[in-house]
């Protein structure tokens, strides 16, 4: 009697095995799938039974460097991060041999089609949009295996020193484009404000007047350099009859 309590005893220790709180066991009977096994100590009969254990937690799959062309025929290596979680354990186990290694192929695989079909201003300006074209086919073609994926990354995208010397002519002819236009935006604005003040002068009578006179008033006080400087006959006139007007007051 005792040696038949002992053996039970035996058979339930080893048949005893414990899934963590992150873990889902799919379980085989006789080779063929029988239940999902929860969290906790769960009972495996030895030889007749048989589990395995599946990580349900986010996993992340770094995508090594991928030489891929783009549309526009320039050579690149583009890396990226997967983050995706097992949706469903049996599946994960049953309809592909490895998971973990199926994702990363179809991931690479991926990266390089997509980026065959942009041009290289699409990639290096629409990352997001990329990655996110990435993730739909991976988590579409990978919902077979029971696997969810939440995010992709493009982390780098590496470029030829030819490439990148263009790129930066390129950067610096827009920002000199950019100067000749501001510079040109300026000029018209200070033109179209000269034309203005020449208008409201010309309305007012002796408004040129007192302004030339300011102008010569100001170049005055510089005696180290020598001015010619264009005077209105009607200015000089002017000077005329207050000498005159001066030389009457004083008599």
């Amino acid at each position: 009697m005792f040696p038949l309590i002992g053996i039970l005893i035996f058979l339930l220790i080893i048949s005893v095995r414990q899934i963590n709180q992150y873990e889902k066991g799919v379980k085989f009977t006789f080779g063929k799938f029988t239940s999902i096994m929860e969290p906790g100590w769960r009972l495996v009969l030895p030889i007749f039974q048989s589990y395995h254990k599946v990580d349900v937690r986010v996993k992340a799959v770094d995508v090594p460097d991928q030489n891929a062309i783009t549309r526009d025929n320039v050579s690149v290596k583009v890396n990226a991060v997967i983050y995706y979680k097992v949706s469903d354990a049996p599946k994960a186990i049953i309809e592909v041999e490895d998971f973990r290694y199926a994702i990363s192929q179809y991931a690479q695989t991926t990266m390089r089609n997509i980026v065959g079909e942009v041009t290289l201003d699409e990639l290096l300006s629409s990352r997001d949009k990329i990655a996110e074209r990435i993730r739909e086919i991976v988590d579409k073609e990978t919902d077979a295996w029971g696997l969810k994926v939440n995010n992709v990354e493009l982390k780098d995208v590496s470029l030829p020193a030819e490439m990148e010397r263009t790129i930066g002519k390129q950067a610096e002819a827009e920002r000199e484009k950019r100067a000749v236009i501001i510079n040109s935006e300026g000029e018209l604005a200070a033109s179209q404000n000269i034309a203005k003040a020449a208008k409201e002068l010309s309305a007012t009578p002796g408004a040129l007047h007192l302004r030339t006179l300011q102008s010569i008033n100001d170049m005055s006080s510089d005696q180290s350099n020598t001015v010619v400087y264009m005077v209105p006959i009607e200015v000089i006139k002017a000077f005329e009859g207050f000498a005159q007007a001066a030389k009457v007051i004083k008599k």
